[in-house]
């Protein structure tokens, strides 16, 4: 049952919407002006103790759509207030956009006192866009009592109604929104949609896969007029990475699954071409200087005072080419190419990078956005007739039931085995892994030897968050919720005693909370994706205690 105390957050969320954020009553005029102009909403994101990223879009003329390369050159005003009514205005400026970035305006604002609510919001040729509300991270010094995330991945527009971020925008207890990837897909209509049939409750434009600028443009640009994503982005700072399907699906360093260089050209240019539609219109700081070999970095940290450090990994840009690619199937089990040291999920520079920000010293609790799972999974005992049904939601398996899910980190086995060590080695405390991807959720601990749990200790937890829409289990067989997917459930517990919890029938988000004792994260579903007005519901929370690298049920959300 939906507890009570959401339902006040509901209301408080409602009020902060409307006359506690300053936005006016909506007079005819001001909303057609707004919806005309600002057609994709406003965002925040990339939270520092002094700065956080704002952003939009203008629509200048009607043919001024999103990858058209039409409309004039236009100056975009913007300003940044301490009050929703902007007697406070504490930075204001004016950004100058056009075709050449998709009219799209990104403000790097400076200056700012740390664990702050701000309000902001845009002028473009006489219209002022919605008020969004942004907040800062506390100073590098500062130990707050707690910090309250919403966690999110794998938002299918044509699988469904975006209720998951409904439910989120309803509450007013958030300080970020984090998303783990997949925010969007690049499917052609009636490839990926609602369950088994691949039915489209909504259709994507363009009408084709994403190749070309244009077309990560127009989709990127779709994907914005959604009014829950509109309303959560308006609402909270977002800290976000990608996955694989920003570009193309199961990608990898040099190349996708789904693309074929004979009919859509050149993977580099496509990622490339992907990638800046990404930074056109995301609220993320790809860095531009630090050039590697994909093109730009996505990978970076966010310091939440002592308390706990989120660093944001890219799991797609450096890594190796998946086994199943490479040799045919099936594969033998186990596989030794799994874990071999030359192959990578990291690359070598991000590895670094990621030992040192599990490095004792720095903030207590060390939270890893991870894309992809990096608990090991024995998938043998899954029952055969329902292993393809499997490979669609977690990845591709061999057909023979090996136990390695090479898309995630069970096929680089050696970089799982080098962040373990380091944790190890250097005893490290309170790390904890925050994944999407696989349209489930999951707790689960992380044990040094998965072999002989619950003898040995372990690195630390990994919580995962549901698919806001895309297929899970139940959607794929067409089979009612807990029927089918208990057997896979069971048989997965049963041969992985580290891990928790499993459902593989909800959608959803989660939301988790941080204190000094522990961490906690609740998972809230919703029910049917293809009812635009279906209920968010609590389902189930999980804790881990200070100290512990242990994963615990808690008894009621926070």
């Amino acid at each position: 049952m939906t507890p009570p105390h959401v339902r006040r957050r509901t209301v408080l969320g409602t009020a902060a919407a409307t006359g506690l954020l300053g936005v006016p009553a909506n007079p005819s005029f001001a909303a057609a002006g707004r919806d005309r102009v600002f057609q994709h909403g406003v965002a925040s994101g990339d939270p520092l103790s002094d700065a956080v990223l704002i952003w939009t879009r203008v629509t200048p003329t009607a043919a001024s759509t999103p990858g058209s390369g039409q409309g004039p050159k236009v100056d975009v005003s913007w300003e940044v207030a301490t009050d929703g009514r902007f007697q406070h205005v504490v930075r204001r400026g004016t950004f100058a956009t056009g075709p050449s970035r998709d009219h799209t305006v990104k403000v790097d604002v400076t200056g700012l006192a740390p664990a702050t609510w701000y309000f902001y919001r845009f002028r473009c040729a006489g219209v002022t866009s919605r008020t969004g509300r942004t907040r800062t991270a506390p100073a590098r010094d500062d130990r707050p009592d707690h910090l309250r995330f919403g966690v999110v991945s794998c938002a299918n527009w044509q699988a469904g109604w975006f209720s998951a971020y409904r439910g989120l925008a309803e509450r007013d207890d958030l300080h970020a929104v984090v998303h783990l990837g997949d925010y969007l897909y690049e499917y052609a209509p009636g490839e990926y949609g609602y369950g088994s049939s691949d039915e489209d409750i909504r259709t994507h434009v363009p009408g084709h896969d994403m190749v070309s600028l244009d077309d990560y443009r127009q989709r990127h640009g779709q994907y914005k007029t959604d009014p829950d994503l509109q309303d959560l982005h308006a609402k909270y700072p977002w800290i976000i990475t990608w996955d694989d399907h920003e570009v193309a699906n199961d990608q990898w360093a040099d190349g996708a699954e789904n693309h074929d260089d004979a009919t859509q050209g050149a993977y580099p240019l496509r990622r490339a071409r992907a990638h800046r539609a990404y930074d056109e219109w995301m609220p993320v700081r790809l860095d531009g200087t630090a050039r590697l070999r994909d093109g730009d970095r996505l990978y970076r940290r966010f310091r939440f005072g002592r308390l706990a450090e989120i660093s944001m990994l890219d799991l797609r840009s450096y890594r190796s080419r998946q086994l199943q690619t490479e040799v045919p199937q099936p594969l033998p089990v186990p596989d030794s190419g799994v874990s071999d040291p030359d192959r990578t999920i990291t690359g070598r520079q991000q590895m670094s990078w990621l030992k040192e920000s599990l490095r004792r010293g720095r903030a207590q609790w060390k939270i890893v956005g991870n894309p992809v799972m990096i608990a090991p999974v024995d998938f043998g005992a899954v029952p055969h007739d329902l292993l393809d049904p499997v490979n669609d939601v977690t990845g591709l398996l061999p057909r023979d039931g090996s136990p390695y899910n090479v898309d995630q980190w069970d096929g680089y086995t050696d970089d799982r085995r080098e962040v373990f060590e380091h944790i190890r080695d250097h005893q490290v405390s309170d790390a904890l892994f925050l994944t999407g991807d696989i349209h489930s959720g999951w707790a689960a601990e992380l044990p040094y030897d998965a072999s002989s749990y619950p003898v040995g200790d372990s690195a630390g937890v990994e919580f995962v968050c549901s698919s806001v829409t895309s297929n899970n289990l139940k959607d794929i067989t067409g089979t009612p919720p807990r029927t089918t997917s208990l057997a896979v459930e069971q048989a997965i517990l049963a041969n992985n005693r580290h891990i928790k919890y499993l459902d593989f029938d909800s959608h959803g988000f989660s939301v988790l909370d941080v204190t000094a004792e522990r961490a906690q994260m609740d998972w809230y579903v919703i029910g049917d994706r293809a009812d635009r007005d279906t209920s968010v519901q609590w389902s189930v929370s999980y804790r881990t205690p200070t100290g512990t690298a242990r994963v615990e049920q808690a008894a009621e959300p926070l």
